[in-house]
């Protein structure tokens, strides 16, 4: 049985091994087709592949031919643009180059024009102006031609006979010589020369401007008779003349102000005069006496001495006064309420009308700002009216204008300091006679302590006087005394 059984188990494992090795014969033959069937299949991709590069080596050829043409194209193009482009770029800036000449042509026209304009008006009469603006370019040339020949004749002046406005308003034909825009006239009959101007732009009536005296006659004189001399003219065009006659009086200055510097001035005249009359009144008042309180007690208590009565007798005004309340008062309530009543009335004729110089200091400017708002409407106006094309005017009225505001502030600066220097010198006396008052209300105080200093001094006077007695040797008669009374 046992080997039965081992025999089983011996076919058992030859099958196993059999079966096991016909399964590893079958996996290596189907690993050998697999690998196989892999192997041609690459072989085809590989061929495949390279068909695919050969055909794509075949189209870049192709394509990079046909690019290369398309490039050449391009750039034939590109070129052509850019000459083309050139070629409009020229025509245009040289359409804007003469765009621009003929704008800077225009221009020097207009420029020219406008010159001979300036200078044509400037020579010729100012209604004229008009017809200059209607002529031609030639007949400006032609006005412009006879003026050079008037100036090559000015250049050679000689005296001619023309009507000059005296200083007194006489109308006079006279000798004048003409140099450029600066005139003289010499009256040979009278002896006297001058300078003038054109009146209003008139060339045949001349206007005095000034009138010569002394050396500068003679020169002129000589001029006229010689024909060669000295002259005597004014460097700065006439301007220094205007100038001196533009100056003015303080008197005339004020007058410039109109109707509104009448209550500037006013109270001007009003400020200064109470500002007189009070200085002479704080410059009058006595000087306060300053008081130790035991004279002042010994005073008020009628106990002083030579040299206190003297001190006392220096005290004069409002101090005085509030001295004498408090010597005639009856009780201390009284004397207090009148040295109340005293200080309130003597504070009152202090500070009376110094309010009004700082009325005056407020006031004035104010009236001054309303002049000038008025003086400027009035400007306005007549600017409205007439225009505003000469500057002159205009300036003019509004220097008119300012004059009241600057009346005003002259008025208030002064107006102001007076204020603040009176208040403060009515203020600092005011406050030397209350301190005054306050002395004498506390004077009883320092009586009564004068009192009691003089009841604990009394007896201790005493008991020193015993003492002293006590001390002394007994003299003769005292020892006499004192033996016939032991016997």
């Amino acid at each position: 049985m046992i080997r039965i059984i081992k025999a089983r188990k011996i076919t058992k494992v030859s099958v196993f091994a059999l079966a096991v090795s016909m399964v590893i014969n079958v996996s290596v033959n189907a690993q050998e087709q697999l690998a196989e069937n892999l192997l041609s299949k690459i072989n085809t991709a590989q061929k495949e592949l390279t068909k695919t590069e050969q055909n794509i080596s075949k189209q870049r050829q192709t394509l990079s031919s046909q690019l290369s043409k398309l490039e050449t194209e391009v750039l034939a193009l590109r070129e052509k643009t850019a000459a083309v482009r050139r070629l409009s770029d020229e025509k245009t800036l040289s359409l804007s180059q003469l765009e621009e000449r003929l704008k800077s042509w225009n221009q020097q026209q207009a420029y020219q024009q406008g010159l001979l304009r300036r200078f044509l008006q400037q020579q010729g009469d100012s209604s004229e102006q008009s017809i200059i603006d209607r002529s031609s370019l030639v007949d400006k040339l032609d006005k412009v031609l006879i003026s050079s020949q008037q100036f090559e004749q000015n250049f050679a002046p000689s005296w001619q006979q023309s009507k000059v406005i005296l200083p007194s308003g006489d109308i006079t034909e006279l000798a004048t010589l003409s140099m450029g825009p600066i005139s003289w006239y010499w009256n040979e009959t009278s002896g006297y020369a001058g300078i003038a101007s054109e009146h209003h732009g008139q060339s045949d009536l001349l206007k005095s401007d000034l009138q010569f005296n002394g050396a500068a006659n003679t020169k002129i004189g000589d001029l006229y008779k010689q024909t060669a001399g000295s002259i005597v003219f004014d460097p700065t065009m006439n301007r220094a003349m205007a100038r001196q006659q533009q100056s003015e009086s303080f008197f005339e200055h004020v007058l410039k102000g109109g109707k509104w510097a009448i209550p500037i001035v006013f109270f001007a005249v009003f400020a200064l005069i109470i500002a007189l009359i009070k200085v002479i009144q704080l410059g009058r008042l006595s000087k306060v006496i300053r008081f130790t309180p035991s004279i002042l007690g010994n005073a008020l208590a009628k106990n002083t001495d030579a040299a206190q009565s003297q001190i006392i007798s220096k005290v004069k005004g409002m101090q005085k006064r509030l001295l004498d309340i408090a010597v005639i008062a009856k009780s201390t309530n009284e004397r207090d309420d009148q040295l109340f009543m005293q200080l309130q009335d003597d504070k009152t004729r202090l500070e009376r009308w110094i309010g009004a110089i700082g009325m005056t200091a407020a006031v004035s400017p104010l009236l001054g700002l309303l002049g000038t708002v008025s003086g400027m409407i009035e400007t306005f106006k007549m600017m409205t009216l007439f225009g505003s094309g000469d500057p002159e005017v205009v300036s003019g009225g509004i220097a008119q204008a300012l004059v009241t505001t600057e009346l005003g502030l002259v008025v208030a600066i002064p107006a102001l300091i007076l204020n603040a220097l009176l208040s403060r010198k009515a203020k600092s006396y005011y406050n030397e006679l209350e301190s005054f008052a306050i002395l004498i209300s506390k004077s009883d105080e320092q009586a009564d302590t004068n009192e009691k200093t003089k009841l604990v001094n009394e007896p201790k006077v005493a008991t020193q006087s015993k003492e002293k007695t006590a001390k002394q040797p007994p003299s003769v008669t005292q020892v006499s005394l004192e033996e016939s009374s032991a016997t």
